[in-house]
């Protein structure tokens, strides 16, 4: 943590200390302060209404080593200039970030928390976050982690600020694993039924496939395997897909939300989390089976309220992901239950004590 003498950071730089004294006033003042990055992901969560306070010209990669896969950027690094860099070195960032833009940043993509088709097999956005600067509601810089794989002292702190969507302090800057890009890829696609799709992506799961995504769209399955020359030959002759390709789009689609369910005109997409066993909800059929079915997308629910209560009642959670609404559903996300809600407030107290950051865009109440 930065020390503070007379309301200003020492050990900071200028752009840092000039942040520290606007969220000191706008605490002072109990201004509600609207955390953004490049913007580009407006759409997810509930709305928030206060002063723009906004990152994206505070950027610049600090620190970079290909061979500690490590590295370290400003919050408004914009995620291209990320990609960019460690594509030089056959590297890139394990989780797969959706890229809602070219303003995407690097601090809106720890905030958001948001992984793409390879989370079940290669991690979340917090399985690489290495430590985090931020400043807190009181103007405090505070840094947690740090930018070694091994550092595991304490409790990561770290890894709250991945999902927070800006509700407990403003990110500046972020250091992250990355890891080495696969040396091949090979798409494989089927035709097949909803349930023989299910069935194969519930097995397939539990075999030691090469296997880094796989989705259904109730017609056709696509399964994505990386790793060596041989072990994809292995896996096309073992799994005798109707057609495999090593060069795919798809992917690359699915990530970015730009397939046909996220583009869909007046029409809201909701998002299921649920175990890839569970069954969907009655009468109610999934545009996307996702994450070999562990996430599972569909447009224009009758009613959020029932499939957030079979979704509870098999281990999951139900989310209104974009609503055509401009107002949203209050309950854009799943209300935690009682003690869940407790840890969340007494979080919130803790680095936000007036509540200036992002106010309600999780939930009314936070």
């Amino acid at each position: 943590m930065s020390d503070v003498h007379g309301g200003r950071l020492v050990g900071a730089d200028a752009a840092v200390r000039e942040m520290s004294e606007r969220i000191q006033a706008a605490s002072q003042a109990r201004q509600p302060l609207r955390i953004v990055g490049g913007d580009t992901k407006s759409f997810y969560g509930r709305p928030v209404s206060g002063t723009t306070f906004k990152m994206a010209g505070y950027a610049g990669i600090v620190a970079y080593e290909p061979t500690e896969l490590v590295i370290t950027a400003k919050a408004g690094t914009t995620l291209g200039e990320i990609d960019q860099i460690l594509e030089r070195n056959a590297q890139m960032l394990g989780f797969e970030p959706p890229h809602c833009g070219r303003h995407s940043t690097i601090g809106g993509v720890v905030a958001s928390g948001l992984s793409g088709p390879g989370r079940p097999w290669l991690g979340a956005v917090r399985d690489f976050v290495l430590g985090v600067e931020t400043i807190n509601g009181q103007g405090q810089l505070l840094r947690f982690g740090g930018q070694v794989m091994k550092n595991v002292a304490g409790y990561d702190v770290s890894r709250l600020m991945a999902g927070s969507l800006g509700t407990l302090g403003v990110i500046t800057r972020v250091s992250l694993r990355v890891v080495p890009k696969p040396r091949c890829a090979a798409t494989l696609s089927w035709e097949l039924a909803k349930s023989e799709a299910k069935a194969r992506m519930l097995e397939w799961s539990r075999q030691p496939w090469p296997i880094t995504a796989m989705a259904f769209d109730g017609t056709a399955l696509r399964v994505r395997a990386t790793g060596s020359e041989q072990a994809l030959a292995d896996a096309i002759e073992r799994l005798s897909p109707d057609s495999s390709v090593s060069e795919d789009d798809y992917w690359n689609r699915l990530r970015d939300f730009k397939l046909p369910v996220f583009q869909a005109r007046n029409a809201s997409v909701w998002r299921l989390s649920l175990p890839p066993a569970a069954p969907d909800p009655e009468d109610i059929v999934p545009d996307l089976w996702d994450w070999g079915g562990a996430q599972r997308w569909l447009m224009n629910a009758a009613d959020g309220a029932t499939l957030q209560r079979h979704c509870a009642s098999h281990g999951g959670h139900a989310g209104c992901f974009r609503s055509h609404d401009k107002t949203r559903s209050p309950d854009v996300f799943m209300q935690p239950d009682q003690a869940l809600r407790g840890i969340f407030e007494r979080l919130k107290r803790a680095f936000d004590p007036a509540g200036i950051f992002n106010p309600g865009r999780h939930f009314a109440w936070m």
